[in-house]
C-alpha cells in the first residue's frame, strides 16, 4: 500500500526466530531490486535471532522460476520456511499479467503442498520507481516484511 512503510512493525509482536532455518529464493531478473529485498530479509532474520549459518540463499533466473526454486530449496535444505523474492515490472505487453498471475498461483499452491510456509515477497509494480520505493526506498522494504511474516508463520505452525 502506497501510504504504509513496509518496514514499520512492532518488534514486541515478533516471536523469537532463534533456532529456525530459512531458505530464500531470489530472482536474478531486476537484481538491483531483488538484491535489496534479499538484504532486507537477511538483516531482519539476523536481527530476530536466526543464525547466519541457518539462512540459505539460492538464485533463479526470474520470478516465474521462484516456484520450482522454492520446491528445490525445500527438498535440499529442509528449512522451517521459505521466502520467495522477485520483482515483476509492467511493460508494454501482457507478459506482466501472465508472470504475476503464474507466480502468485504457484506460490499459493506450494503453501498447500509443502509443510512449511512459502512467503510471497514478489513486487508487482507499474514501474521501477515503485519497485525501488518498496525495496528499501520511501515505503520501506518488502524483504523485511517477508522475513517478519515468515517468522510469525513459523511460530504459528510450532504452537
Amino acid at each position: 500500500m502506497a501510504t504504509k512503510n513496509l518496514s514499520d512493525y512492532d518488534i514486541s509482536k515478533v516471536p523469537s526466530a532463534t533456532g529456525i532455518k530459512v531458505a530464500i529464493v531470489v530472482a536474478e531478473w531486476n537484481f538491483d531490486i531483488t538484491s535489496a529485498l534479499r538484504d532486507g530479509a537477511v538483516e531482519t532474520l539476523l536481527k530476530h535471532g536466526v543464525n547466519e549459518k541457518d539462512i540459505f540463499v539460492e538464485y533463479v533466473p526470474g520470478s516465474f522460476e521462484l516456484i520450482h526454486g522454492s520446491k528445490v530449496v525445500y527438498e535440499k535444505y529442509s528449512p522451517d520456511g521459505i521466502i520467495a523474492i522477485g520483482a515483476v515490472i509492467r511493460g508494454e505487453t501482457p507478459h506482466f499479467d501472465f508472470i504475476s498471475q503464474g507466480v502468485t498461483y504457484g506460490i499459493a499452491r506450494l503453501n498447500v503442498e509443502l509443510d512449511v510456509p512459502v512467503i510471497f515477497s514478489v513486487l508487482t509494480t507499474n514501474n521501477k520507481e515503485q519497485a525501488f520505493d518498496r525495496a528499501g526506498g520511501r515505503l520501506g522494504n518488502k524483504g523485511t516484511e517477508g522475513a517478519i511474516t515468515l517468522i510469525k508463520m513459523i511460530s504459528l505452525a510450532k504452537k
